[in-house]
């Protein structure tokens, strides 16, 4: 039996998760000049990292599925060719159709790494050294999240929001070339490649993807205000519903993607479903500091890269303790503080405040990093080793498919109460906050109730002209 190096692993594996969250970080920052230059809406502009989102999220466990049939490190290696050829692909996109193909073959190579990752570190890590091993990797992440706004910032500040894509390219082809030479992975023939395909569950894999699709394609629909409320409803309803039953027919077929033990382990399945809860992140933090605040694009970086400083700091030290102590407790603590993290947000001021801008932000980097890493693995101590790449692409999924409603619900909540208008600006959002302040007094109150849709109607008729 070959020898495996377990540290090698753990870097490779560690890079290429530093190139995605770096690049992941960089084009949620990078959403409003994305929409100035390319002459969208802030609306429209989301799809950029929507479209990521949902084409990772649709993909992850066929691939993690296919990682099991034919090998977690090729289909890894693999995904890093697609990853930096969509990059490419972005960084020269001469209009929004083009950016948006570039973004889901960027997407499938995001798809094909995270379905993997967690495989092959249960694999190579016995679980007494797992928790450590995915808390390094989680560091990568957290790296790679640090960086993305800080260079992706000073970048646009520089030259071109295109160059926080093909920043990709040079680093991305090193670290192929380092994984190629130091994961091992067996010579896959075009036959065999086809012959394992064909046994995938493509009818569940369609449904799914159709479902999930129009599932969101509902959720945005409610974005263009009352006249869309009953075509949104019926599409989210639709997509809710085939996506629910993909994975019925999923469970009955003869080669099903998500084994069922899995989907009937408790254990497992309360994990998957916290962390979907948990990843629900706020999409709007770039407009509320960039175009509300006005800040810079490198100011805004610096401050959103404050969480993944704080996780940065934080992982290592709660990796090495949930090997040892108990993960639920852990668990349980990171919880409540990013349940208090979302309250700050609620409170953010109108005008700039260290304090309370940070606070949130702080509280959402140490719950993270009390969070991930003891969930995932606890994730991976309770299943059957020979399904470690479903299993760990399933909770990818998740973790994905929590980013992306939580980006479709923010930002969908909030174009809905602004119908009619096109971008943000600090005008509109003044007017607003002066007349919605958190006042409570019963006349305040009263105020309000009666003011509500005209203010809300006056401000984006005056923001439209």
């Amino acid at each position: 039996m070959q020898v495996v190096n377990k540290k090698k692993v753990l870097s490779i594996i560690g890079l290429f998760s530093f190139l995605s969250s770096l690049s992941g970080s960089s084009v949620n920052l990078a959403l409003p000049k994305i929409s100035i230059a390319l002459g969208i809406s802030n609306s429209a502009s989301t799809w950029v990292l929507q479209t990521g989102l949902i084409t990772t999220a649709v993909l992850l466990v066929f691939f993690g599925h296919l990682g099991d049939l034919i090998s977690k490190n090729f289909i890894f290696i693999y995904g890093g060719v697609f990853f930096v050829a969509g990059s490419t692909i972005n960084g020269l996109a001469p209009n929004f159709l083009i950016l948006i193909v570039g973004r889901i073959v960027q997407a499938i190579g995001s798809a094909m790494i995270m379905a993997n990752t967690m495989g092959i570190i249960t694999e190579t890590f016995p679980d007494k050294q797992r928790a450590e091993a995915l808390a390094i990797n989680s560091m990568f992440i957290s790296v790679g999240a640090i960086s993305g706004p800080a260079i992706g910032g000073l970048i646009m500040g520089l030259t071109s929001w295109r160059w926080i894509f093909l920043f990709n390219l040079p680093i991305g082809l090193v670290i192929l070339w380092l994984g190629y030479r130091n994961l091992s992975h067996p010579k896959v023939t075009l036959l065999l490649l086809v012959q394992t395909v064909k046994q995938v569950n493509w009818l569940g894999q369609g449904l799914f993807t159709v479902g999930v699709i129009v599932l969101f394609l509902g959720i945005n629909l409610f974005q263009k205000g009352a006249t869309s409320l009953l075509t949104g409803t019926v599409s989210l309803l639709f997509g809710l519903g085939l996506t629910v039953y993909a994975f019925v027919q999923d469970d009955h077929a003869q080669q099903p993607w998500i084994a069922p033990e899995l989907l009937h382990n408790v254990t497992y399945m309360l994990s998957i479903t916290t962390l979907f809860l948990a990843m629900m992140i706020n999409v709007l933090l770039p407009f509320y500091l960039q175009s509300f605040l006005e800040l810079g694009a490198f100011e805004s970086g610096l401050i959103m890269g404050t969480q993944s400083l704080i996780m940065l700091g934080v992982s290592p030290i709660v990796g090495y303790f949930a090997d040892r102590l108990n993960r639920i407790a852990i668990i349980l603590v990171g919880l409540a503080l990013l349940l208090l993290s979302q309250i700050g947000y609620v409170f953010y001021p109108s005008t700039f405040d260290w304090l309370r801008v940070l606070g949130p932000i702080v509280l959402n980097g140490i719950g993270m990093g009390m969070f991930i890493s003891p969930n995932n693995a606890l994730t991976m101590g309770v299943i059957n080793r020979k399904f470690a790449g479903v299993a760990g692409s399933f909770s990818s999924f998740a973790r994905t498919l929590g980013m992306s409603l939580g980006v479709s619900l923010a930002s969908t909540l909030l174009f809905l109460q602004l119908a009619g208008v096109s971008r943000i600006t600090r005008a509109l959002g003044g007017e607003l906050y002066e007349r919605f302040s958190p006042c409570i007094c019963d006349r305040c109150i009263d105020q309000r109730s009666h003011d509500w849709l005209d203010a809300i109607s006056g401000a984006a008729t005056a923001t439209s002209k």
